[in-house]
C-alpha cells in the first residue's frame, strides 16, 4: 500500500515514512492509494474477534512495511485492560471500547478510558509504539511538533514520555483549557515533553505547526514529524472502533447504524468516512459543531468558510473551538473525486483567507452519497443535555459528548436509522466546571489524578509567531545537532 497526497505533488511513499514525517512535502495530507475493500465473509469473521485482533486485521489492510509479527506485537502492547482501565463500574475494561446503552437503539460508545481520559489516547498509545518501533529500527530521532485544544495534547505527551528517540514540542492556546486539560499537560516532568502555551487561539497553534511543516529545510534539519491527526496513522486507529462499535450495537450484519461524532478538526468523523467506504454498514455519519460551527455550515450550505481567531467562540466544549478544520481536506479530496488539481485551487483560497463555495458544483451535489448530516449545539443546549442524560440515565456526559448527544437526538426524526452511537470523547472531570454548572456536583475522578491541578507546572508561554517557535526548537535541539 502507498500514500498519496491531496495536493498530487509529492511522490507516493510506504507506511513508515509518512509515519515520521506527517504532513506531505507539498502542503497537502496523506491517504492510501485506495480504500480496501471488506467483504462480508471478513466483515462476519471480524464479528466475533476481541479488540485487539480486529485492530490488527484492519491495519494489515493498509500497513505492509512493518511484518506482521511486529506489528501484532505492537497492538498487543497498545490494546490492554491495564492501558484502558478507567472504563464505568460494571463495564470490562478488556473490551476497550464498552457500550452503554441509553435508551432502545440509542448507545454511546466509551473512547476515553485510557491514561489521559480522552478518546485521543485510542490512536495516541499506538502512535507512541509505532515511532519507538520505526526509530529504533533506522536508528533515528524525531522531534514531534504539534498544536491541542485540550485532549491531543495530553494523550501524546503520555503515549511519548520516555520514548526513545523521541522529543515532544506541544503548542496550546493559552488559558484556553480547562484546569485539569492544563494540568494533565503542564505537570509532566519529563524531558523530553516541551510545553508552549500560545497567546492566541488554536486555530494559531495550528497555523504555527503548518507554517514550520512547510519549511522543508527547517523539517529536515530537526526532523520534525507531526502527531496531529494530520498523521495518517491516528485516523487509521481510529477506523478500528467504528468496526467495534458496528459490532458491539448490531445483531448481524444485515442491519445498518448512524454514527454521531462531535467533530471541530474532522480527523475523528474522518475515520467513520474512511470505514464506510470500505464497507462498514453505516448509512449516516452525524457530525456535530459547538458554536463554531464552520463544519456544519459547510454540509448545509455547501460554503467552507474558516474563521481567524478573532472570530472563534470560546466556549465550554473548547476542544471543538477550532474554525479551520485541517483533516477536512481528506474528505474533500475523495468529495472531487480525488482531483488534486482541485484541491489544491480550494485550499490556495482557504491561505488565502477566502474559503471557498461548492454550493453550486457538482461536487456538492454528490454529497448525499457520503451520507453526512450535521447539526450544532450551544452552551444551553449542552447544559440540558447534561443534566438529562444524569437525571434520566444516572449517567455523566461530558460538554463534547454533549454536543453529539443532542445532535443526534434530532437527526433521529428525519430519517437518521437507529441504532444510532454516539461517539463519547472524554471523561466529564476534564471539564469539571461545566459539569458543576449543569448539575451542581463534582464528577469524580480516578484516584491516581487526584490533586493533579496542585502539581508543578512546566510551560513555556509565547506569542502566536512562527519564528520564535522555530528560535526555541533550535535552542532546545542545538546540542544534539552539535554533536
Amino acid at each position: 500500500m502507498k500514500y498519496i497526497s491531496t495536493r498530487g505533488q509529492a511522490a507516493p511513499q510506504a507506511f513508515c515514512d509518512i509515519l515520521l514525517g506527517g504532513l506531505a512535502p507539498d502542503g497537502g495530507l496523506y491517504l492510501p492509494e485506495h480504500y480496501p475493500q471488506i467483504s462480508p465473509a471478513e466483515l462476519a469473521e471480524w464479528r466475533e474477534l476481541p479488540y485487539p485482533a480486529l485492530a490488527l486485521k484492519i491495519f494489515l489492510k493498509f500497513i505492509d512495511d512493518i511484518p506482521a509479527c511486529d506489528l501484532k506485537s505492537i497492538v498487543d502492547r497498545t490494546y490492554t485492560a491495564r492501558n484502558y482501565r478507567y472504563c464505568r463500574p460494571g463495564h470490562d475494561a478488556a473490551e476497550i471500547t464498552p457500550l452503554t446503552t441509553l435508551d432502545p437503539g440509542f448507545h454511546l460508545l466509551e473512547l476515553s478510558n485510557g491514561p489521559t481520559l480522552a478518546f485521543k489516547d485510542m490512536a495516541m498509545q499506538l502512535l507512541g509504539n509505532l515511532f519507538e518501533y520505526v526509530l529504533e529500527k533506522r536508528n533515528e530521532t524525531i522531534n514531534i511538533l504539534g498544536a491541542t485544544s485540550g485532549d491531543t495534547g495530553s494523550a501524546a505527551e503520555y503515549a511519548m514520555r520516555g520514548k526513545k528517540g523521541v522529543r515532544v514540542f506541544m503548542l496550546s492556546p493559552h488559558g484556553k483549557m480547562s484546569p485539569f486539560q492544563r494540568a494533565q499537560m503542564y505537570s509532566l516532568q519529563d524531558e523530553n515533553i516541551i510545553n508552549i502555551a500560545i497567546r492566541g487561539m488554536f486555530d494559531d497553534c495550528q497555523d504555527i505547526v503548518k507554517n514550520v511543516a512547510n519549511d522543508a529545510a527547517f523539517k529536515a534539519r530537526y526532523k520534525i514529524g507531526a502527531v496531529n491527526s494530520i498523521n495518517w496513522a491516528r485516523v487509521l486507529a481510529q477506523i478500528v472502533y467504528y468496526f467495534k462499535g458496528y459490532f458491539a450495537a448490531t445483531q448481524s450484519n444485515d442491519e445498518k447504524v448512524a454514527f454521531s461524532v462531535p467533530s471541530g478538526n474532522f480527523g475523528n468523523i474522518c475515520a467513520g468516512h474512511i470505514a464506510r467506504m470500505m464497507g462498514l454498514p453505516i448509512e449516516r455519519l452525524v457530525l456535530a459543531t459547538n458554536e463554531n460551527d464552520v463544519l456544519d455550515e459547510f454540509f448545509r450550505t455547501g460554503r467552507y468558510r474558516p474563521r481567524d481567531s478573532a472570530e472563534t467562540y470560546v466556549t465550554s466544549s473548547p476542544s471543538m473551538d477550532i474554525s479551520k478544520a485541517s483533516n477536512f481536506e481528506r474528505f474533500v479530496f475523495d468529495l472531487v473525486g480525488r482531483d488534486p488539481a482541485v484541491v489544491r485551487e480550494l485550499w490556495a483560497k482557504v491561505a488565502a483567507g477566502e474559503g471557498f463555495d461548492l454550493s453550486a458544483t457538482p461536487y456538492f451535489a454528490r454529497l448525499p452519497e457520503f451520507r453526512f448530516v450535521s447539526g450544532k449545539s450551544t452552551h444551553v443546549d449542552r447544559l440540558a443535555t447534561i443534566r438529562d442524560v444524569w437525571q434520566r440515565h444516572r449517567v455523566m456526559i461530558d460538554p463534547h459528548t454533549a454536543d453529539a448527544v443532542k445532535v443526534a437526538r434530532e437527526q433521529m426524526g428525519v430519517g437518521v436509522p437507529t441504532p444510532i452511537i454516539v461517539l463519547e470523547t472524554a471523561q466529564p472531570v476534564k471539564f469539571a466546571e461545566t459539569i458543576q454548572e449543569a448539575l451542581g456536583v463534582q464528577p469524580t475522578r480516578p484516584k491516581e489524578l487526584e490533586g493533579i491541578e496542585n502539581l508543578p507546572q512546566r510551560v513555556i508561554v509565547l506569542d502566536a509567531d512562527a519564528q520564535a517557535v522555530k528560535a526555541l526548537i533550535e535552542k532546545v535541539c542545538a546540542p544534539a545537532i552539535n554533536r
